[in-house]
């Protein structure tokens, strides 16, 4: 009963503005680096370092920013042209999952090694975020998808949405994340110990 949540700190509030700005930020300018159909998303960094050293409510809070910033930077809009309502769930509900997800791997994780925990974090986001993209994409644009498949010369929606609309960019996302992930949280670790001291 006498357990109370202590309220975020002000400089956990102002880290995760900053982080807000940079996921903001970076989507922006994602739209303009692509690979295969889609922008990468090199938000997800900022996503994961909020995830690990904010926790779960920033985690969670800048997975949510993230897909809303998808929304209205236009990086949807082939899918919302299928699909409006279906595309605004899978988007807002990839980026909260993927930033829910990477702060609890986290949480669970580094109790045993931080190391540990920050590259487990950095690898679940990518996957949960473009997992529940997949699962989107077959539950509100398969139909859809069915006949860019065509278009494209694709004799199977699956393959086309594992090769051609998911492929390299999961690829990249992924790598990209798990490398520089862990470099950054570690040099924020130390930025941290050195105001401290």
């Amino acid at each position: 009963m006498n357990e109370t949540k202590k309220v975020m700190s002000p400089q956990t509030l102002a880290f995760g503005a900053i982080l807000t700005a940079m996921v903001i930020v970076l989507q922006f300018m994602g739209t303009f680096i692509h690979l295969g159909v889609f922008s990468i998303s090199l938000v997800l960094i900022p996503i994961v370092i909020g995830a690990t050293v904010c926790g779960v409510g920033v985690g969670a809070w800048l997975g949510l920013v993230f897909g809303a910033v998808v929304l209205f930077s236009g990086d949807a809009t082939p899918f919302m042209a299928i699909n409006a309502i279906g595309t605004i769930i899978t988007v807002l509900l990839k980026g909260f999952l993927c930033g829910l997800a990477s702060a609890f791997t986290y949480k669970a994780l580094s109790k045993k090694n931080d190391t540990l925990g920050v590259i487990a974090s950095a690898i679940v986001c990518p996957i949960v975020n473009t997992g529940v993209f997949t699962l989107g994409c077959f539950v509100f644009f398969f139909d859809g998808l069915s006949q860019w498949a065509l278009a494209e010369g694709f004799g199977s929606t699956v393959a086309y949405i594992f090769l051609f609309i998911i492929g390299a960019n999961f690829i990249f996302e992924l790598l990209f994340n798990a490398v520089l992930s862990p470099i950054i949280v570690k040099l924020i670790g130390i930025a941290k110990k050195q105001l401290k001291a």
